[in-house]
């Protein structure tokens, strides 16, 4: 029976972290962490946990919770992590953190566009970033895990292949991305009302926006050298949901079947990633609330560009699903268990 203990629980990305684990008969949350409702039951703030869970909310005491647990989520905000974490609660439990605290290997990068001191950049270099189609082997044997942002891993996952084998410029890389409004969190904003939201689409953080360098970091290892992306996200009307869709120039003239054998060669032994048939399109509606990420390409002959598209629940394999996934890999278990989820449609 693994232990589990959630910090920041009552999050959108935190309550379906609950949501997961408690389908599972191996996992048993003994924490329920939410600095905001200590001593709340946990189903008065969630109604959907009415006689499912009697457990009451218990502040964020990290070094308290890493006696009692083999594992802790942290789904909070930036910087909470890296102002509490230490290397006595690392000798005792396994972390992996939902926030991009260690996301990022050069800290001054992750000041400069979170605009925060970080508080422990000893512990960056340990952190292994929280991507199994890329990072499975080093995940296993980690003490801190980074999970990465959902809009990095449907943008990583959509366009590393083609980076890595050297058939697009990677400087030319301009990624055009739509979000759920659940990817902005649960808190009370004015932008996230719903007179503000619905019929409306709009780009933000046009730019400036603070997964750029964490893209842009990953896409380089592939690229063996520095990359720099044009992104620019957009919130849309509706709860969940990724739509990455990115442009770059090939570097030389490819077929439909070319670029396919790549997607298969990287894709094809990974449960989680769907690399759809020719001239099918992601859409959100095919992945609701599952871990799967619909991938798939168009060649633009006329301007010499690929397109690129992907699409992914952002709660689930770009937040919560992710990080169970990267439990299992912590704990030996398939990597799938717990993560069978039909996508829900309608």
């Amino acid at each position: 029976m693994i232990k589990a203990g959630i910090i920041g629980s009552t999050g959108y990305a935190g309550g379906e972290l609950v949501r997961l684990l408690l389908q599972r008969d191996d996992v048993r949350i003994t924490w329920y962490g939410s600095k905001s409702y200590v001593d709340q039951k946990y189903a008065s703030i969630y109604q959907n946990m009415f006689q499912v869970v009697d457990a009451s909310c218990m502040d964020d005491k990290l070094e308290e919770l890493a006696d009692l647990v083999d594992v802790i989520f942290t789904a909070t905000p930036q910087g909470f992590l890296a102002s509490v974490l230490n290397g006595q609660i690392l000798s005792k439990t396994k972390v992996i953190d939902l926030s991009a605290d260690y996301r990022i290997k050069d800290y001054k990068i992750y000041e400069q566009w979170y605009k925060i001191e970080h508080q422990s950049p000893q512990y960056i270099e340990e952190a292994v970033y929280g991507l199994p189609e890329r990072n499975r082997e080093a995940i296993k044997n980690a003490r801190l895990i980074a999970n990465p942002g959902c809009y990095p891993t449907c943008s990583t996952l959509s366009i590393y292949p083609l980076v890595k084998e050297g058939l697009i410029d990677p400087n030319t890389i301009i990624i055009d991305a739509k979000s759920g409004t659940s990817g902005a969190g649960r808190g009370a904003k004015t932008d996230q009302l719903y007179c503000e939201v619905n019929e409306n689409i709009k780009a933000y953080g046009v730019g400036v926006h603070r997964h750029t360098p964490e893209i842009e970091e990953q896409l380089s290892y592939g690229a063996g050298q520095p990359v720099t992306i044009s992104f620019t996200p957009h919130l849309v009307p509706m709860n969940r949901g990724i739509l990455i869709t990115a442009y770059a120039k090939l570097n030389k003239q490819v077929s439909y079947e070319d670029i396919k054998k790549i997607y298969d060669q990287y894709y094809e032994n990974e449960y989680f990633i769907r690399v759809l048939n020719q001239d099918m399109t992601p859409q959100t509606k095919w992945v609701e609330g599952s871990n799967f990420v619909d991938i798939n390409f168009k060649i633009d002959e006329r301007t010499g560009r690929v397109v690129m598209m992907g699409a992914m629940d952002n709660l689930v394999k770009g937040a919560a699903g992710q990080a169970v996934q990267n439990m299992n890999l912590l704990f030996g278990l398939p990597e799938n268990k717990g993560l069978n989820l039909i996508p829900m449609f309608p």
